[in-house]
C-alpha cells in the first residue's frame, strides 16, 4: 500500500525579489521519517486554494512553525509593526484548512505557529512578546548560528494527568525545545490544555471531541524526531492516526 499523504501549508516568502512557496526541511523530514507519511505542500494563496479538493486528496494535516505570525486582525486585535512579520497567504490557507480538517475528522498536528493558528481558527486569541509579561520566561529562540544549540532541549513542560498526551509523553515533566515570543492568550472554547510551562505558558492543546488525533504543541518535536523519544512519540502517534484515517477511507 502506498504511503498516506499529509498536507503541509507553505509560507509565502520573498528571496532576492523572487517569491516562493516554502516549508522548512525539518518538518518535511519529520513527516517522512517520524510519521512515515508523504508530504503534500500546499501553496500559500490568499485566494484560489480549494480546501475541500485538497482535503479530499490527503489523510492528515501538519501545520508547521514559521517566522511569521498570525495577523492580529484575525483574533480581534489591531496590528502593530512589532507583531510581525505577517503572511496573509499562510493565514488564508492554514486557518480554513484546519477548520475543515477538524470538521471532516482528518488528523491534525499543529506545531509552533501551527498551535497558534489552531487556537485562532477556533476562536481564541494570542499574546505577543510574552517575555515582557511579569513572571513569564524568555522563550525566544537563542540568537546563535548553531541550530542544534538554538533548538536545544532546555525547558520542562508539565503534561496533565489524564490528558490525551499523557499516553504518548507520560504525565508530569517532559523536557522540550520551546522557542517562541507569542503564545495562546484566551484559549479557544473547543481546546483543552494538555501541557503548560512552569511559568504558566500554554505549551500543548487538543481539540475537545475531535474525531481523530488533533493536537497542537508550542515546541519543536520535528527538529529532534530522530533522537528524542518524546519528539519521536508525537510524530509516531500522528502517523498512526493518519494511517487509521486512510484505512477507514479505503473500506
Amino acid at each position: 500500500m502506498s504511503k498516506p499523504v499529509v498536507a503541509i501549508p507553505c509560507d509565502f516568502r520573498d528571496f532576492d525579489g523572487n517569491v516562493w512557496h516554502v516549508v522548512a526541511h525539518q518538518y518535511v523530514r519529520a513527516a517522512v521519517e517520524g510519521a512515515g507519511v508523504m508530504p503534500f505542500l500546499i501553496p500559500a494563496l490568499e485566494s484560489g486554494n480549494d480546501i475541500e479538493e485538497i482535503l479530499d486528496r490527503v489523510d492528515g494535516v501538519l501545520a508547521s512553525g514559521s517566522r511569521s505570525n498570525v495577523h492580529p486582525a484575525l483574533y480581534g486585535r489591531e496590528a502593530r509593526e512589532a507583531d510581525g512579520p505577517f503572511d496573509p497567504g499562510r493565514d488564508a490557507t492554514s486557518l480554513p484548512l484546519i477548520r475543515r480538517a477538524l470538521d471532516r475528522g482528518i488528523p491534525l498536528f499543529a506545531i509552533c505557529r501551527g498551535i497558534q493558528e489552531l487556537n485562532v481558527a477556533l476562536g481564541g486569541t494570542l499574546a505577543t512578546e510574552i517575555q515582557e509579561q511579569p513572571g513569564v520566561w524568555d522563550h525566544r529562540k537563542p540568537d546563535v548560528p548553531d541550530l542544534d544549540v538554538a533548538y536545544g532541549i532546555r525547558q520542562d513542560v508539565i503534561v496533565k494527568e489524564g490528558s490525551c498526551l499523557a499516553p504518548v509523553l507520560g504525565a508530569g515533566r517532559v523536557r522540550v525545545n520551546s522557542l517562541h515570543r507569542q503564545a495562546i492568550a484566551a484559549t479557544a472554547p473547543r481546546l483543552a490544555i494538555e501541557a503548560v510551562a512552569e511559568d504558566g505558558t500554554i505549551e500543548a492543546v487538543s481539540v475537545i471531541g475531535a474525531k481523530a488525533f488533533a493536537v497542537g504543541v508550542q515546541w519543536h518535536p520535528e527538529y529532534w524526531v530522530r533522537t528524542d523519544a518524546p519528539s519521536a512519540g508525537l510524530f509516531r502517534a500522528f502517523g498512526d492516526a493518519v494511517r487509521a484515517y486512510r484505512e477507514s477511507k479505503l473500506k
